[in-house]
Order: structure tokens, then sequence, then C-alpha cells
């Protein structure tokens, strides 16, 4: 007799009960209806799909991003018994051939695969011949280009729909705006759709944004408990070496994790982390997705991200245990500014796409109507140096170009340079003395890139002859000559960009086609960056609030446990305030961290307060950058 879902739940999982949603979303999956499920991180995703694909006789289908928590679902669910199969990259094709057969016939349960492996004529073959019970898309909002995580090759998941038109289609997300919603559903050709929402909220998370002119000093305050698990997101793998190693000194067991390490260092550091080896990565965003870690006691935002999804999706990563937990932004009085800078820049122009699309197709001499269906390689550090076009804009233009399917953008891009210091930093000096004419390359690339002697890096010869002056030519002899020494492994790539070429060339025609989605695309991009700026700014409205608003969900009570609602922080009037600060700076001259200790104040407030004082001069600093009456 076959078992129920409750029974399977108890049978391979452990629990006796379903959380929040989960029972109703698997109740409508067994029904065949498609089901949007949104549900906060950590709010058991998986589940929804696993459950109800062990109920009913077939294979479940299931799309998601990424090859590591792909290998660590596959891994749980054989721990169980329960036949699984992951295509991640790599697979040879009598392999890849194998494994697709015993799909159909050797009564797996599961099938693993990232969303590029539906674009494989073989792939989609056999996808028609298996007995699909469900098809699970995991972090759906990678498919709607008014997602902060959009994939172009997420779009190739309507064709399941082509393949296996019985199965109903269950997409799940955390993170989802009612935009983003929608545009879910009208991808995956929803007819009758079963939306099902859980509560975003987190009770058991502070949300905290400090203003401070001293992020180090924070950092250290925060994590400088005993054991405390804890994430820190930086925008910069030079930025994940930097702060690692500062906790590090600090006595806080912390290592790095970013894009550029090698498929088994990241596997590595993530397995490390999760059995509590180290108790603090410091990470881009390259981390975190679908990584199931409950104890996680805090998350730093070291560096303003570029929307509140990305926020709440890297902050709910704390706390998944249901204890208390914290989520810190750190904000230094320039980071806004930086940000808005940084994206004015970064952001192509239609002007900048036109120009770019002629000129590239000057440069692999494609005749006018012709290059649809080519694939060609581009040096992209001599392309952007050759017609002076700036490399992160118009690596930028070439996404813009890949999303909106006039060219295809190939994953390998800048991953072929690369170098590894394998020698001493004595060893890499002497050499350098005896070898003076390297020297100001080899430091300039010392100064730029953290964790070269650790690790493979990516490394772009580029800046580094734009730093020095000297030619790339030159810089890549000087790594040669160090490879050739046993100093150092390097690879160069003669061409780190893959690009093919999806419609013919018709210049600016071409560019006028998709004009309209990428302006309303990049003003929608504008305003999330604008809201993220809000959200530090804010001082009145209760944090966790603000971000449910944010996502469509309205409640009248606050957090009472966040920044603005913690009311024991600050409950001095100004006059008192200013009392006791000058009765403290009356026995010994202060700086601005112990005076906020002693005051028990916010930083914004003691700020404001010593801003006041100072021009009125009633207060001065002195030498020291202490604060002193002014006698």
């Amino acid at each position: 007799m076959q078992q129920g879902p409750r029974e399977i739940l108890r049978s391979y999982w452990g629990h006796s009960a379903f959380r929040g949603s989960q029972e109703k979303i698997i109740t409508a999956v067994l029904n065949g209806k498609d089901v949007l499920a949104l549900l906060p991180t950590g709010g058991g995703k998986s589940v929804c799909y696993q459950v109800p694909a062990m109920v009913q006789d077939g294979i479940c289908v299931v799309v998601s991003p990424l090859v590591a928590l792909i290998q660590n679902q596959v891994d749980d669910l054989k721990k169980k018994g329960i036949k699984a199969i992951a295509l991640t990259g790599g697979i040879p094709f009598e392999e890849l051939n194998a494994l697709l057969d015993n799909c159909i016939y050797g009564n797996y349960k599961f099938l693993y695969l990232s969303p590029e492996r539906l674009q494989q004529s073989l792939v989609r073959e056999r996808l028609e011949q298996m007995k699909v019970s469900l098809v699970a898309i995991d972090e759906a909002h990678c498919i709607s280009q008014w997602g902060h995580d959009f994939r172009p090759a997420y779009l190739s998941c309507a064709t399941i729909r082509e393949l296996q038109p019985e199965a109903p289609i269950l997409a799940l997300t955390a993170t989802a705006t009612a935009q983003v919603s929608q545009d879910i559903m009208e991808n995956l050709r929803f007819e009758t759709p079963f939306v099902v929402k859980d509560s975003y909220q987190r009770p058991n998370i502070s949300f905290y944004v400090r203003h401070t002119e001293d992020k180090l000093y924070h950092l250290k305050k925060i994590l400088k408990s005993p054991n405390s698990c804890g994430i820190v997101y930086v925008r910069t793998r030079k930025k994940t070496t930097e702060l690692s190693n500062y906790l590090s000194n600090l006595g806080i067991s912390a290592k790095n994790y970013h894009g550029g390490l090698t498929k088994s260092e990241k596997k590595e550091r993530l397995d490390q982390w999760l059995n509590n080896t180290f108790s603090v990565i410091v990470a881009t965003n390259a981390f975190g997705m679908g990584v199931d870690k409950p104890d996680v006691r805090n998350v730093v935002h070291y560096q303003l991200p570029d929307s509140l999804e990305n926020y709440f999706q890297e902050a709910g990563r704390a706390g998944r245990d249901g204890k208390s937990a914290k989520a810190t932004l750190l904000i230094h009085p320039e980071d806004k500014e930086i940000a808005k800078k940084q994206f004015l820049e970064s952001m192509p122009s239609i002007a900048f796409l036109k120009k770019l699309y002629r000129t590239l197709n000057t440069y692999l001499q494609i005749a006018y109507g012709e290059g649809s269906g080519e694939s060609y390689g581009v040096h992209f550090n001599a392309f952007c140096s050759r017609y002076q076009f700036p490399p992160l804009k118009t690596y930028n233009a070439l996404r813009l170009l890949d999303q909106n399917s006039v060219l295809s953008l190939s994953e390998a891009f800048g991953r072929k340079t690369t170098l590894h210091i394998t020698a001493s930093k004595d060893t890499l000096f002497s050499y350098l003395e005896n070898h003076k004419e390297g020297s100001n390359n080899m430091l300039a690339i010392l100064r730029t890139y953290g964790g070269i002697f650790d690790f493979e890096t990516n490394i772009n010869t580029y800046l580094i002859s734009k730093k020095t002056g000297e030619t790339e030519k030159k810089i890549d002899a000087l790594l040669q000559r160090l490879a050739e020494a046993d100093i150092a492994t390097y690879h160069a790539g003669e061409e780190d960009l893959q690009l093919t070429f999806l419609v013919p060339r018709e210049d600016d025609k071409t560019i006028h086609s998709i004009q309209k989605k990428i302006i309303l695309l990049q003003e929608q991009k504008s305003r999330h960056l604008d809201q993220m700026i809000a959200y530090v700014d804010n001082n009145k409205v209760c944090r966790s609030n603000m971000i449910l608003d944010y996502f469509g969900e309205s409640t009248a009570l606050d957090c009472g446990i966040c920044d603005i609602c913690d009311a024991n922080v600050d409950d001095k009037d100004d006059a008192t305030l200013e009392k006791l600060l000058l009765h403290e700076l009356k026995a010994a001259p202060k700086n601005a961290r112990e005076l906020i200790t002693l005051l028990e104040v916010k930083e914004t407030t003691l700020f404001s307060l010593l801003r006041k004082l100072l021009e009125e001069e009633t207060i001065l600093i002195n030498y020291k950058n202490e604060y002193e009456r002014n006698a």
C-alpha cells in the first residue's frame, strides 16, 4: 500500500507534521495543479516537491541553479535510501546517455539538472520519454528579467511544458515581488495557477543598520562572541580576503568564499563551515543560495547590496533554526554615493549598446545580415583596450545582449587567465631582487589581488597594464618566467570570451527591437537601488515592516527587535544626554566608541550631538581624535 504525504514525511524526514503551507502546496501538486510557492528562506521548500514525488509513481525533475545545491540535495536523498541522479557539468557523453537511460528505466525518483541542461537536444529527447510525475523549478525568481538573479537559461524551463504537458509544475522562491511572480507564471505558461504565499516575516531576526565611519570596529564587535556562526557579505573577491584575514588575526576563525575559487576549494570551504571547522565565512553573493545551515547567528553586510530582494534573501540565512539572530548592515557615510556612482558608471546606455554591437560585429568581421548561429572567441581585455571601452560597462552590455537573445555569452568568461604564487614570499622577492625589470608589475599584482599565495586567482592583465603603464605582453612574459622558475602556476587565456550570435547582424535595428525593454529594466534597477538607500536612511519605520511592505505584505505590528523598534537603545532626551556627555568629558577626554558604550546611545544620535557641541565650541577634538571639554 502506497504511503501518504504524512507517512512519507515521518518515514524519510523524521517529522510528524508539516510546517506553514507545505501541506497545502503538496495537496495541490498531487491534484495536478500548477503551483507558485512563495516561502521565506528556511521555509522548507524542498519538502514541497520531494514528498509528493515519493507519493507518486514516476520521476520528479528538479531544475536548480547551483551545482553545489544540486549535489547536496542528491547526497541527502541517497543517504535516505532514495534513488536520485544529478546532471552536473563535465559529464562525458556516454555517461550522460547512461544516466538518462537510468531515469527512464531505472526506477529513479529524482533527476536534478541545471537550466542549461534543458538546452541540450539529448536531454530534451530523453525527458520526453520519461514518466514525469512533477517538475520543480527551484529559485524560480531566476526566470524573471525583473528578478534580482535573472538567468537567461532559466527561460528554457518553459520547454518542459511541451515535453511533459501532463506533469504539474511547482515553482518555488523565497523572494518575489508581485511583478516577478506574474512573470514566473507567464513564462512557465500556468493556465490556472494556484499561488501559495507564507508570510515573509522572520520574527526571530533583528534587522539593524549601523551608520559608522569605522566598519571594522563594528564587525569585530558583532562577531567577537565565541563560536558565533556568521556570514559576512561583501561585493568584491579582494574584500573577502582582506576581511577574512582581519578576523583571523583577531582570533575569530574565518575563511573567504567567492566565485574565483576552484570547485574543490568551494566544496571544501562550504563543508568546513557547515561542520563548524571555522565559524565565519566572508563571501560575495556567489555564496548562499540553497545553503541550509540552521545555526547562523549573524549575517553582516559590509557593503551596500543592489536591492532589497538581494539583501533580504542573504539576511534571511540567519536564524533558520528559529532562535534569535541578527542581520546587520554597516554603512559608511560615503557608501551611498559610491553605490550610485558605480551604478551609473556600469549601466550601459542605448547609445553605448549600439556602438558596442556595431564595433563587435566589425571586430569579428561579420557581414551585414550574417552571423546568426556562429560562435566566436574574443580576448575581452584586448577588445576593450583597442576600442577604449570601459570593461565593467562593456561586460554589463554583453549581459544585456545575452538576456535579450541577441547573442549568447559563454559562462567561461573571465576564468581562463589565472595566477597562483606557489613559492614563499621570500622566494618570490628574492627572484624579483635579481630580476628588477618585473618588480613593478608583480607588486601591482600583489596589491590588487589578495589571496594569490593561497589559491588560484583570476587576474586581469589589462588592469595591471593600466596601473603600471607596461604592455600586457610584458606582464604575460613575466608571469611565464615565474611559472618556468616554479614560483607560480600561470594559465593565460587568449580567448576568454565565447560569443554565439543568435540573430543576423542588423546594427542599430537589432538594438531598436529590444530598446524599450532594456530602458524599463534599467529604470527598475535604478529604483531597486533607490529603495535600498531608502531602507538604510529610514529612521522611523520598523525595518521588518518596511521589508514586508516591499514584498506586498502588510502587518499592523512592529517587530519590536530591530534598531528602530528597540526603545531601550536611546530613551534619553537631548538635554539629559548632553549633560551626561559633558560630565564624562569633564573626567577625561574620550573617543566616540567609549562614549557610545558609556552613554548607551545610538551612534547616529551621538554624532548629531557631537557636531552640535563642536559647532558651539563647547567641546574640541584633540590630536588623539578624542573629544574633550573646551576650557
